[in-house]
């Protein structure tokens, strides 16, 4: 899976915060707002001038679009392969204490829909739209003519960023993007759906699904990266500095411009890690997921991370509105990630999750695999 614990949380608070900016006072109502309700923000009208007189002539306001008041930084955070079994936030077994303090100060939601892929996940969340919509049926090396699935973000489906930038937002994407088709993704373009195409002013990372961490194929915008020669470079470094380095040009220099920031790291595999971070968990995986299933707590006392093991009993608790009872009884745990035989199991003709393939996926299923000492 493609997608952090907390996507529900980013979805509701940027779908709330859009609805916000958007709902503000059109031009001539209360507080004078300009019109939001059409995007880019319509220039007022010219004004007429009679007085032939340039010393006597007043010039009307500089025209600026600027984000109201109060309107919060965002930052999104996106994981590879981690899901809610994981973090020491939702009862998992890798301490994450940073997020645990913010969880702490905010809301942990224990229901969740992901697409179970990259590609799609990404573009749903970034989008607010079902990953068909926007032609993401599959990770884009995937990608084919049937619609639905053809990799290409149809210009018609408004990215979250591109909305929050003409609103008055600074906006930023840091890291793996996975959303720019193949053959779409070279130095002679077109470049329409990368990332500076699609509501980001800046972006440093790479388009692909994954990269060599310690020697990346990298675009600052649509001009490649030449990395220094620096026999300790690691990328989840370079994209922290570049990232915190932009809020501090942005802050400094706009400091009343709210931002928007996409952070996604690629730490998912052994070959994407520093040899430092394994070896701070070596030893601590050796049992196996199917152990550390029956470990992990969970978030509120749920019985060990596991989902119900009768799947008709399941599905008809959940058709009569027992919805509830069955969440007590199912903690929150990680859909299987890639693979297109996967998506039969997990999901329903409906698009609901199926329970057996809810029960299938352990909490600590991928982790345990890819931690534990081999």
């Amino acid at each position: 899976m493609k997608s952090f614990p907390q996507q529900r949380i980013v979805v509701a608070a940027i779908g709330a915060l859009v609805a916000a900016v958007l709902s503000m006072p059109a031009t001539g109502q209360t507080r004078g707002g300009p019109d939001r309700s059409v995007l880019p923000i319509p220039e007022p009208a010219r004004p007429l001038y009679s007085e032939i007189d340039a010393r006597k002539a007043k010039a009307p306001p500089r025209f600026q679009v600027k984000a109201p008041a109060g309107a919060p930084n965002v930052v999104i955070v996106l994981i590879d392969d981690l899901g809610f079994g994981v973090a020491s936030s939702f009862g998992g077994p890798v301490g994450t204490p940073t997020l645990d303090a913010v969880a702490q100060n905010g809301l942990r939601y224990t229901n969740f829909h992901t697409t179970a892929l990259c590609s799609p996940t990404r573009a749903a969340l970034k989008s607010g739209r079902n990953h068909h919509t926007v032609n993401m049926g599959f990770i884009t090396e995937m990608a084919t003519a049937f619609p639905g699935a053809t990799g290409q973000i149809p210009s018609a489906a408004a990215p979250l960023a591109e909305m929050l930038r003409l609103n008055g937002y600074g906006t930023a994407a840091f890291g793996k993007w996975h959303e720019t088709a193949a053959w779409e993704a070279g130095a002679s373009g077109p470049f329409d759906r990368w990332p500076t195409r699609q509501g980001f002013d800046k972006f440093y990372g790479f388009l692909g699904g994954e990269t060599n961490q310690w020697a990346p194929y990298l675009y600052d915008g649509d001009a490649q990266v030449e990395l220094p020669s620096d026999p300790n470079y690691h990328f989840m470094t370079d994209m922290t500095d570049k990232a915190v380095a932009w809020i501090k040009y942005q802050k400094a220099l706009a400091p009343q411009k709210p931002s928007f920031i996409y952070f996604a790291p690629e730490p998912r595999t052994r070959r994407t890690t520093c040899p430092e971070w394994i070896a701070r968990w070596k030893g601590k995986f050796d049992q196996g997921w199917d152990k550390l299933r029956e470990e992990t707590p969970g978030p509120a006392g749920q019985n060990g991370g596991r989902a119900s093991r009768d799947p008709a009993r399941a599905e008809a608790a959940r058709d009569q509105g027992l919805g509830r009872a069955l969440r007590r009884r199912a903690a929150p745990v990680q859909p299987p990630g890639r693979g297109i035989r996967r998506l039969r199991r997990v999901h329903r003709p409906r698009g609901r999750p199926h329970a057996q393939g809810l029960r299938r996926s352990g909490a600590g299923r991928q982790h345990a695999g890819l931690l534990r000492r081999r």
